[in-house]
């Protein structure tokens, strides 16, 4: 395996800017894997050379930030990775998590055992061709969402992999308040990547408590769980800008927060330049208050 990188990703300004991620500097607008896989994320995808190609695209817009995992397909997304984009780029960063299998009905079971997460972490270096990780993310609870219970086993399970250098940074998914908190009683973390969009804030005050330690927040379905109602309000702010409903959810999870990093996925070239464009769109107070009353939270004002 190697870690050889040669050529640097582009410099296309992208919307949000830059995060860092411990010593990793990455895109706040990012690309998620996830949908390269067959459907129900398994097997590989109809349309290889077009899951190929969105992943260059990607690197030609200037994304340093790919978020995947080997669950995915099993092993299909970071296959795909390392076929398109090995030797990676100066700068690029892949993202990845364990704590999940897949089984023969398609489900994502736990794996959360000692020795499933040091399989876990070595089956990520094979596929994705590397000797380090540059952060992994503990999937807690299950397909349902997150769950109670101790990370403690797990997690530091992870931080003796890191120490022996497999891994360069930690993070979670998944997670109770709960357990983020016992995890910094354990070992830093540089991210916490939950279920968080207008419709569904349950994390709101944990978005901003992280933001003022310096740590990331990944939201995953960024687009997804609205009401009739709620899309109405959506749509209506859309429709004052000219662009798609998906533009303006985007746009606004930068707004929300400078800790907020984007992982929108998809398998389409131009769907992917198309998000990047959307999540630059300028929201106004105006929108701003009222895409407010979709999640019933009062929003903390902040800078892109």
């Amino acid at each position: 395996m190697t870690t050889t990188r040669t050529t640097t990703t582009a410099s296309t300004a992208l919307p949000g800017g830059t995060w860092t991620l411990g010593d990793l500097t990455v895109t706040r607008f990012g690309y998620g894997a996830m949908q390269l896989a067959g459907p129900g994320v398994t097997g590989p995808p109809a349309d290889r050379d077009g899951a190929l190609a969105v992943l260059r695209e990607a690197v030609r817009l200037g994304i340093t930030h790919v978020d995947t995992a080997d669950a995915y397909g099993p092993h299909v997304t970071n296959e795909l990775i390392r076929e398109a984009l090995h030797p990676y780029p100066d700068g690029l960063h892949i993202v990845t998590k364990v704590g999940a299998r897949r089984d023969a009905d398609g489900g994502w079971p736990p794996a959360r055992e000692p020795d499933d997460l040091r399989r876990a972490v070595h089956d990520n270096l094979e596929t994705l061709g590397v000797d380090t990780l540059d952060l992994v993310n503990l999937r807690l609870g299950d397909a349902t969402g997150p769950r109670p219970g101790s990370l403690a086993t797990a997690y530091e399970t992870l931080v003796e992999l890191q120490r022996q250098g497999l891994i360069r940074h930690l993070g979670l998914s998944n997670a109770t308040p709960e357990q983020i908190a016992e995890a910094e009683t354990i070992a830093p973390f540089v991210c916490v990547q939950n279920l968080y969009n207008l419709a569904h804030r349950q994390d709101d005050a944990l978005i901003d408590r992280l933001a003022a330690r310096g740590v990331a927040y990944v939201p995953y379905f960024p687009l997804g769980g609205f009401t009739p109602l709620q899309s109405a309000t959506l749509a209506q702010v859309a429709e004052r800008h000219g662009v798609r409903p998906t533009a303006v959810a985007l746009a606004w999870l930068l707004h929300r927060s400078p800790n907020i990093l984007l992982i929108p996925g998809t398998s389409s070239a131009a769907h992917l330049r198309e998000n990047v464009a959307g999540a630059g769109l300028a929201l106004s107070e105006e929108d701003l208050a009222a895409l407010d009353t979709i999640g019933g939270t009062r929003r903390t004002p902040q800078t892109p």
